[in-house]
């Protein structure tokens, strides 16, 4: 199924949710999570788009992106380049991923503050780990990741 297009979606930062196909808990596996950490942050190093936060749960993902062409663009290289590698390198088959996603634009920093809270916490919040920091498949554990977009409305704070 064909990702609906969203109109110009290439110019903020984004909020995504990504499911697997049936909701099935595909990234049970040390290789296939870091597998799609791999192909996420290969597109991130060609400048395809700011990868800023992340999560990968065993049904879905989070990501705080920014996205360089647009936001179908990104998901297609993310999860579209993941499917073909784990056909090719893991020998999966089946489809992996549901034909849409979940998109949030990122309105200011106070939303970019409670979208990056709520990625950091999906895994205390689902039971996976006790702190986020415990977490492998997030950027949580440290992966060196893309600093707030500059141009995220600032909070005014009345004087």
């Amino acid at each position: 199924m064909a990702i609906p297009y969203r109109g110009n979606t290439g110019l903020g930062t984004y909020f995504i949710t990504a499911s697997t196909a049936g909701k099935r808990s595909l990234f049970q596996t040390e290789r296939m999570s870091r597998l799609f950490i791999e192909v996420l942050l290969h597109y991130r190093a060609q400048a395809r788009y700011g990868l800023h936060e992340f999560v990968l749960m065993p049904n879905h993902f989070h990501l705080l992106i920014t996205p360089a062409e647009s936001l179908e663009r990104s998901l297609q290289l993310i999860k579209g380049g993941f499917s073909f590698r784990a056909r090719k390198e893991l020998g999966f088959v089946g489809e992996i991923w549901q034909g849409s996603f979940y998109d949030h634009s990122v309105r200011d920093v106070r939303d970019y503050d409670r979208c990056r809270d709520y990625i950091l916490n999906n895994p205390v919040k689902r039971g996976l780990v006790a702190s986020p920091d415990d977490y492998p498949y997030g950027s949580a554990a440290g992966f060196v990741l893309d600093k707030v977009p500059q141009r995220l409305k600032p909070i005014l704070v009345p004087a």
